[in-house]
């Protein structure tokens, strides 16, 4: 779970710093090596961070790849603390991270159409400013093989319940699946991401 980090006096967002801070650590529970970051970094190893065991946002949202150049498996991140792996991940597909990007988010209204064939085609649900744990409870049982977002940032996960894969979604059109990262046309569940520009806590807490 990502819990609000209380940060000494000294520590703390500064008028004219950088929006975006991220701190890597190289043992669980922030223990070991530590690597600040304040904007991309395509490849952590060439900056020599050598694993990824704990992190702490201070300033979010923020993206993760496990592959360098920003592909691969996506791992989002909000403003609280991740001390070990399977607070930001349940996939285990990998357990590794090479490349983070921010992610800026400047809409306050949120609206994404997600449809069940390519190039916008089919059934669809149309979600507009609410997050929603389960696309079945809502009646929709299709797959997602296009994704049109309007407004807003969202993350969808490949199962109910934010579960399993993740995939970032910023404004713009999705043709089909692997234009979002999906190897499979799958998303069962999607949530807005928050920020502190709009939201007090700018952080998610999971369902427990």
């Amino acid at each position: 779970m990502a819990t609000d980090h209380q940060i000494p006096v000294s520590k703390q967002q500064q008028p004219g710093s950088s929006a975006f801070k991220l701190i890597i650590y190289e043992q669980e529970n922030f223990q070991g090596h530590c690597h600040e970051l304040t904007g991309p970094c395509n490849d952590l190893q060439e900056a020599g961070v050598e694993k990824v065991g704990s992190i702490l946002v201070l300033c979010g949202p923020w993206v993760g790849y496990e592959q360098a150049s920003c592909k691969g498996e996506q791992y989002v991140f909000e403003k609280g603390e991740y001390p070990r792996w399977d607070s930001w991940t349940n996939s285990r597909r990998s357990d590794t991270i090479v490349a983070f990007r921010p992610i800026k988010v400047d809409s306050q209204e949120h609206k994404i159409v997600l449809y069940e064939n390519p190039s916008f085609a089919g059934k669809k649900i149309e979600i507009i400013d609410d997050d929603v744990p389960s696309f079945h409870a809502h009646g929709y049982q299709e797959k997602v093989s296009s994704v049109r977002v309007q407004s807003g940032t969202w993350v969808g996960y490949q199962y109910p319940g934010y579960r399993g894969f993740q995939y970032l979604f910023e404004k713009g059109e999705y043709k089909d699946s692997t234009e979002f990262g999906a190897q499979i046309p799958q998303i069962q569940s999607v949530r807005r991401i928050r920020d502190m520009q709009w939201h007090q806590r700018g952080a998610f807490h999971p369902i427990n």
